[in-house]
C-alpha cells in the first residue's frame, strides 16, 4: 500500500531543450528534446518514488498527449489513477539559452474540465482501498474547476483521517485554508498575495505563519525563499535553513522536489523539522539537473548532510 497519494488536477508533459541564443524570426537549432511527466503532484510523486517509497498519483488524461503522460508516469514506477477527460492534455516547454545561461519557461493553459470530469478526479480518492496517511494536492486549477476544489479535497481528507499537504496559490489556496490543511508550502510571492501584505522580513514571515496556525487553518507553514533557503513554522517550532552553495543548472521543479522530499520523510515517520531538512535538500538537489529532471536520491542524501538548521 502507498503511504502517499498525490492529486494533480492540471497535469502536463514538460518539454525541455536548449539553443545557443534566442532571437526573433530566425530558426533556432535546438538540442535533443527531453519529455517528462509534469504538474505539481506528479512531480512530487516522481520524487517520492525516487527516494524509495510507494506512491499513487491521481490525474486527468486526455487525447494522445494524455496517453503519453500516462506512459511517462508509468516509466517513473509511480502507480497511476488516471481519469479520462475529453480535452487534450497540455504541454509546457522550457528553453535554455546556452550563451547566457538564461532559462525561458513557456506555460500553456490547462485543458478545460467539465464538472463531471473534475468531480471524477475527486471521486478517484474514494477508489483507493485504504486512503494513505498523506495526500499531496499541488498545482494550479485548469479552466472549469471551481476555486474551492482544494477545499473539497481538504474536507475529504480530514473526514478520512489523512493529512493534506497543499502547494497552490491565489483563491484556491485561500479557500483550502478556510477548510483546514495539515501543511501548506507557498513561496514568498504567493504568501504575500495570500495575506495581501508586503511581509518584508523574517519576523513578518513568522508572525503571519503563526496567525494562520493559531486560527486553525493549517498546522504548519513551509515557506520557500528561493536562493535564500526556506522557513518552517509550526505551533512549537520555527526553523530557518539557508540554501547550500551549489551551481544552479535549472530551477524548474525545485518547489515540487522540496514538497516531495518533505512528505517522503513525514510518511517514513520523520518529524516536521527533519522532514523540512529533507525538503530543503531535495529542492536544492533539483537545481543540479537540467530541464525538468527533478532531484535524484544520491544528491538529496548528500546535500541533507550539508543543510544546517537555525532555530528561531
Amino acid at each position: 500500500m502507498s503511504s502517499i497519494a498525490t492529486l494533480t488536477i492540471n497535469p502536463a508533459i514538460d518539454i525541455s531543450t536548449s539553443t545557443e541564443r534566442i532571437a526573433p524570426i530566425r530558426k533556432l537549432r535546438c538540442s535533443v528534446m527531453r519529455r517528462d511527466a509534469g504538474g505539481g503532484g506528479i512531480n512530487v510523486a516522481r520524487v517520492v518514488r525516487r527516494l524509495g517509497s510507494k506512491v499513487s498519483a491521481i490525474y486527468p488524461i486526455g487525447g494522445s498527449t494524455g496517453q503519453l503522460l500516462h506512459r511517462l508516469v508509468d516509466d517513473e514506477n509511480v502507480q497511476s489513477i488516471a481519469v479520462e477527460v475529453a480535452e487534450e492534455t497540455r504541454e509546457n516547454f522550457t528553453v535554455l539559452e546556452e550563451t547566457s545561461g538564461s532559462q525561458y519557461r513557456f506555460v500553456l493553459p490547462g485543458q478545460a474540465l467539465a464538472e463531471r470530469e473534475w468531480r471524477a478526479c475527486l471521486d478517484a480518492l474514494e477508489t483507493i482501498d485504504q486512503l494513505p496517511p498523506f495526500i499531496v494536492a499541488s498545482g494550479s486549477l485548469p479552466p472549469g474547476v471551481p476555486d474551492d476544489f482544494y477545499a473539497r479535497v481538504a474536507q475529504f481528507t480530514k473526514a478520512h483521517g489523512s493529512k493534506l499537504v497543499l502547494d497552490t496559490s491565489g483563491k484556491p489556496l485561500a479557500a483550502a485554508l478556510e477548510a483546514g490543511v495539515y501543511l501548506v508550502k507557498p513561496n514568498l510571492r504567493e504568501f504575500q498575495e495570500l495575506l495581501n501584505a508586503p511581509l518584508a522580513d523574517q519576523g513578518a514571515w513568522i508572525g503571519a505563519s503563526r496567525r494562520l496556525i493559531e486560527s486553525g487553518r493549517t498546522e504548519a507553514v513551509a515557506l520557500t525563499l528561493g536562493s535564500n533557503g526556506a522557513l518552517l513554522v509550526a505551533r512549537d517550532a520555527a526553523v530557518r535553513a539557508d540554501a547550500p552553495d551549489i551551481q544552479t543548472v535549472s530551477a524548474v521543479g525545485a518547489g515540487d522536489s522540496f514538497v516531495g522530499g518533505m512528505v517522503w520523510s513525514l510518511a517514513a515517520g520523520g518529524n516536521l523539522v527533519d522532514a523540512f531538512r529533507y525538503g530543503v535538500a531535495a529542492g536544492s538537489a533539483a537545481v543540479l539537473n537540467p530541464g525538468t529532471e527533478l532531484c535524484h536520491a544520491p544528491d538529496v542524501m548528500r546535500l541533507y548532510e550539508r543543510i544546517e538548521l537555525i532555530r528561531l
